[in-house]
């Protein structure tokens, strides 16, 4: 069973999280398609949740067609979506160098959300932002993983372009684009891993400050240059890896 993620203050937050959890278990196979997903009772028992939480997050898949309720029966996986739906399969995270093309396609695509976002972001954007950086450091400090805080960032990101296909995308990649293991070899240092959780986060700091400042173009070169950064690190990691 995955493990259950902490409780936050904010509901949409937490709905989000549990698109995100769930959705992962459809696109890895975990849950197959016409598989009934669990009882509303079970999932609010294993992630320690609303029943209002639980409603919401299964009315997001249903828009996104991964799931189909089927009144006074249950709710059902449908698959992927739609069977046109870009997907890159979990085999293609699998090197080094997958991981840079994958990155190199999000550069492309987040760059110009970042952008949109700090023309059409909603106050309650920011605060969802906001609280992943929160949630990122507090994630740090107690040494616990980030991936789940980092990938709500720039879902929130996407969400803010208020265009539908941007979130979709990025929600179909999934946290797999952000592979921690990859960017941390066992011999790193816990002062060397800190460093660079730190490091990331003032990196995501300074796209959410242009994104809340309305400007556009600092937004686009802070996400350009977060990413850029990431994409350095991995080709850095592959070089010595095959030096």
């Amino acid at each position: 069973m995955d493990a259950p993620f902490a409780p936050r203050r904010r509901p949409r937050t937490l709905a989000l999280e549990l698109v995100d959890a769930l959705g992962d278990r459809i696109r890895d196979g975990r849950l197959a398609a016409g598989a009934k997903l669990p009882t509303e009772a079970a999932i609010m028992e294993e992630f320690g949740i609303s029943r209002t939480v639980v409603r919401e997050a299964i009315s997001k898949l249903q828009a996104s067609g991964l799931v189909a309720t089927r009144h006074g029966v249950g709710t059902f996986v449908v698959g992927l979506g739609d069977a046109a739906a870009f997907r890159i399969a979990p085999d293609q995270f699998a090197t080094l160098r997958d991981v840079i093309a994958v990155l190199e396609l999000r550069i492309g695509v987040e760059t110009e959300a970042a952008g949109l976002a700090a023309q059409r972001r909603t106050a309650q954007n920011l605060v969802v932002m906001r609280d992943a950086l929160d949630a990122f450091e507090q994630a740090v400090g107690a040494g616990r993983d980030s991936v789940t805080a980092d990938f709500q960032f720039h879902q929130e990101i996407a969400r803010a372009t208020q265009n539908p296909h941007f979130s979709t995308l990025l929600q179909s990649l999934g946290t797999a684009t952000i592979p921690r293991a990859r960017l941390h070899p066992s011999d790193a240092s816990a002062d060397e891993r800190l460093t660079y959780l730190r490091r990331v986060n003032a990196e995501h700091g300074s796209i959410v400050d242009a994104i809340e400042n309305h400007d556009g173009e600092a937004a686009r070169a802070a996400m350009r240059t977060h990413l850029a950064n990431s994409r350095e690190r991995r080709r850095r990691a592959a070089q010595l890896a095959n030096s």
